[in-house]
């Protein structure tokens, strides 16, 4: 039976505990993280460096442990938004709603393992926000341009997939609404068609499959061709009964022509980041394309992503949120939940609450606004017709 509440509930636990894992091995190789631990990582495990408080490029953070990322203080603070305005969102909401949480108000950050604000964990790009929209005063709809391209704004907006259950085009249009005050380009179209793809997991019925066509319907220029090359090279895969821990390899080589970051995942090539209608960012193709190998399955699709390396949490995340929408809570494992919402300090039911509490209210507005306009729509046609 489809519960909405268990739907939610599996969205926001699967890029939870997907985040948090992906945490520990983000920035490294594959053949480093079997190095470091011994093999394929499994579950929730340390930090990958033991001097992690002084070690460079980790420090000061606190990787591992079950520790989320700004990845999931990035979604439950739009979940805030969302919470507060009760309807459907645009940029003008992350200049007056969501810029305000990221600078005014201390909450625990689990990688500081301290009360700090969301600014003082978010990286370059999502710094950009407070400049250009606190400081800078940009036009929300203009301000993500000039901001390095990257998976900044696609990596919250699961929850605008779920104001939009069984609607991926209207996902898509309204994240690529609010990240427009947040990314350009390829950004901000991974932002859309990652909420598109959050929509289709959601619905009553949805299957894998679903996801693959609506992120192919609603999926532009680079993005889209980066997606089909992915799922083309895991259906070929599949088909040829390879080894589903080799899917990495796989993703990796077919995701490689269009991301500008280059084999070097942290000495990034000249050319990375810029915008461009050819590229893609890697880490939702990757995402979608564990979720695909796996059949949705939410435990193996997050492992996978987490032993790929690169920026493992983003991947973990969406491929969380996609699988735990396809199969619900019961899909995300149970030790992980407890652990990662144990050692980051979440409050997840109440999280899971307040979004609940929001789709039905926004689907119940979205329900009288169709029947409106359906009634317009048929008085229309009937006086042409009468004509």
């Amino acid at each position: 039976m489809y519960v909405l509440q268990d739907r939610v509930a599996g969205v926001l636990a699967g890029a939870a505990v997907g985040d948090a894992l992906g945490g520990a091995t983000e920035g490294w190789t594959p053949e480093q993280i079997q190095e470091r631990h011994g093999g394929r990582v499994e579950g929730i495990v340390g930090p990958f460096l033991a001097d992690w408080r002084t070690a460079r490029p980790i420090a000061p953070f606190h990787k591992g442990d079950g520790h989320v990322t700004d990845d999931t203080l990035m979604t439950h603070a739009l979940v805030e938004v969302y919470a507060k305005r009760r309807r459907h969102l645009d940029a003008y909401d992350v200049a007056a709603d969501l810029v305000p949480l990221m600078i005014g108000e201390r909450r625990w950050v689990p990688e500081l393992e301290d009360h700090a604000l969301i600014l003082q964990r978010v990286f370059l790009a999502e710094k950009w926000l407070v400049a250009k929209l606190h400081y800078g005063h940009a036009d929300p709809r203009e301000a993500g341009v000039g901001n390095i391209v990257n998976c900044g704004a696609a990596m919250y907006m699961a929850p605008v997939g779920l104001v939009h259950i069984g609607d991926p085009r209207g996902a898509y249009a309204e994240a690529i609404d609010i990240a427009g005050a947040h990314q350009s380009s390829y950004g901000r179209e991974a932002a859309g068609v990652f909420a598109a793809a959050v929509a289709a997991a959601a619905a009553p019925g949805a299957a894998m499959e679903d996801v693959r066509a609506a992120v192919l319907g609603v999926a532009h220029d680079g993005t889209a061709a980066a997606i089909r090359a992915v799922f083309d090279a895991v259906d070929a895969f599949t088909a040829d009964g390879g080894d589903p821990c080799d899917v990495a390899r796989v993703v990796r080589a077919a995701v490689a022509p269009y991301d500008t970051v280059g084999e070097q995942y942290r000495a990034p090539a000249m050319d990375a980041r810029l915008p461009s209608r050819t590229k893609s960012i890697e880490e939702l193709p990757a995402a979608l394309g564990f979720a695909l190998a796996r059949g949705g399955d939410l435990r193996a699709a997050v492992l996978d992503a987490v032993n790929y390396g690169r920026d493992a949490d983003s991947i973990a995340t969406m491929a969380g949120a996609v699988c735990g929408g396809l199969h619900g809570i019961d899909a995300v494992p149970a030790d992980w939940v407890a652990d990662v919402t144990a050692a980051s300090r979440l409050d997840l039911d109440a999280v899971v609450t307040a979004m609940t509490e929001t789709v039905r209210e926004v689907a119940r507005a979205d329900l009288d606004r169709a029947a409106r306009r359906t009634a317009a729509l048929q008085s229309l046609l009937s006086r042409e017709e009468a004509r």
